[in-house]
């Protein structure tokens, strides 16, 4: 009697799972993706602040720059083997670097650098500048992106190959989508602040990428010269948070006064 009920009832779960599906798929998730990002109830991670909008008097509004360092010996990491796929070979001259950890005369590149503390609450509005993800030569670039919850990821496709966008995030919902060379971009807005999301291509298991998704509009990641600017921030006491998949965390407490530019390095090593 017992294993009937717990049949039926499980026969009618998956029949309202696929109704769902069946009603709408994606639309129904994207239609509750966008009622979290404007402030909605969740059921994991950070939803958008409530409260009225901040925005910041340029007039006052202070800048936190500083370079990401690093000493001692860099991690060696095995060069990317692309050699399942001869079509993306081709499109290199040799071998192809790891960008997992990338120092160039001892800056650490794809470092975010964010606000961890000292926001809470506060609501901003959402940043309007151009984020893009390129699958280029069978590997994503650059290797780090960082959005502000609410503000669109570009993902676009330079190869003549297919790929396959596949995001790993626990907060927010999972997803994968293949994208061919004349594909357009994917446009994706994540409704809950993340950090460290993982991006796979399932056809080329090499390529991975991190995305993070922070709740304000105030952050940075590292270029090449492992230098960062987090401008148009309100006056006050912050701490500063550098983040590296490879390398772990820093941070360092900071104070900025109005319309003032502070100084902040962080230092990373073996």
């Amino acid at each position: 009697m017992f294993k009937n009920k717990l049949g039926g009832a499980l026969a009618a779960l998956a029949a309202a799972v696929a109704l769902v599906y069946a009603c709408g798929g994606d639309d129904y998730f994207e239609e509750y993706d966008t009622k979290i990002a404007a402030g909605g109830e969740a059921s994991g991670g950070e939803t958008a602040a409530a409260g009225p909008v901040i925005n910041v008097d340029p007039a006052t509004a202070a800048t936190v720059r500083g370079v990401i360092n690093f000493e001692g010996d860099v991690p060696r990491i095995p060069p990317v083997n692309m050699s399942a796929e001869p079509d993306c070979v081709e499109m290199h001259g040799g071998r192809v670097a790891s960008d997992r950890v990338v120092v160039n005369d001892g800056k650490l590149q794809h470092a975010l650098v964010w606000i961890s503390k000292g926001l809470e609450g506060k609501r901003f509005p959402v940043r309007g500048d151009l984020v893009t993800l390129d699958q280029k030569g069978c590997i994503y670039r650059p290797h780090v992106v960082a959005v502000q919850q609410g503000q669109a990821i570009n993902i676009t496709n330079s190869d003549p190959t297919t790929h396959n966008v596949h995001p790993l995030p626990k907060d927010n919902r999972e997803w994968n989508k293949s994208q061919t060379s004349s594909a357009p971009a994917i446009d994706y807005t994540f409704p809950r602040a993340e950090l460290k999301i993982p991006v796979k291509c399932n056809i080329h298991p090499w390529m991975q990428a991190y995305i993070h998704v922070i709740e304000h509009p105030y952050f940075s990641v590292s270029g090449e010269d492992g230098s960062f600017e987090i401008a148009n921030l309100p006056p006050g006491a912050y701490t500063l948070q550098a983040i590296h998949e490879q390398l772990g965390e820093k941070e360092i407490e900071i104070t900025v006064g109005a319309s003032e530019t502070k100084e902040a390095d962080f230092l990373f090593g073996s």
